[in-house]
């Protein structure tokens, strides 16, 4: 059995994986609020949607296919964000697990911790993808059709 003294340290390297946690947690708090925001702001241009016709329904529908994009690019950035939060949390259990029983497995611990980061990568791309599909949404309703934006 593992003294209290020997036990003291591995924890405090286990847990140190859980200050990204943290951080991608309010990075997931304002991705889900920004897919709330897109979804409603869908929901109110299809209802204006249907009750006008002419080229400002056709703006209408150009901007409700942009937030439709949007939302998917919301969503792989939540889903991303969510498999880095994963595997930190597997990476602290692995860091207890392998200092607790002292296995060196150095390739473990660095897969799950890449993993992790370039999953966080990805989302964070995903999301500045989505707000540059904002703007273009913002652009269609500044300046009409998408076929007629000005630079």
């Amino acid at each position: 059995m593992t003294s209290i003294k020997e036990l003291i340290p591995v924890l405090q390297t286990a847990i140190g994986p859980v200050i990204l946690i943290s951080g991608v947690g309010l990075l997931l708090l304002s991705m889900t609020n920004r897919l709330s925001r897109v979804i409603d702001r869908a929901r109110n241009l299809l209802a204006q949607s249907e009750s006008i016709g002419g080229p400002p329904r056709g703006r209408l529908l150009t901007q409700i296919d942009i937030l439709w994009e949007q939302a998917q690019l919301i969503r792989q950035s939540i889903l991303l964000a969510s498999i880095s939060v994963l595997c930190a949390a597997l990476l602290i259990i692995v860091l207890f697990v392998t200092a607790l029983f002292g296995i060196e497995d150095a390739w473990l611990i660095s897969a799950i911790f890449v993993v992790g980061l370039l999953a966080l990568i990805a989302s964070l791309i995903s999301f500045i993808t989505d707000i540059n599909k904002s703007l273009a949404a913002f652009k269609v309703e500044l300046y009409g059709h998408e076929d007629d934006l000005k630079p």
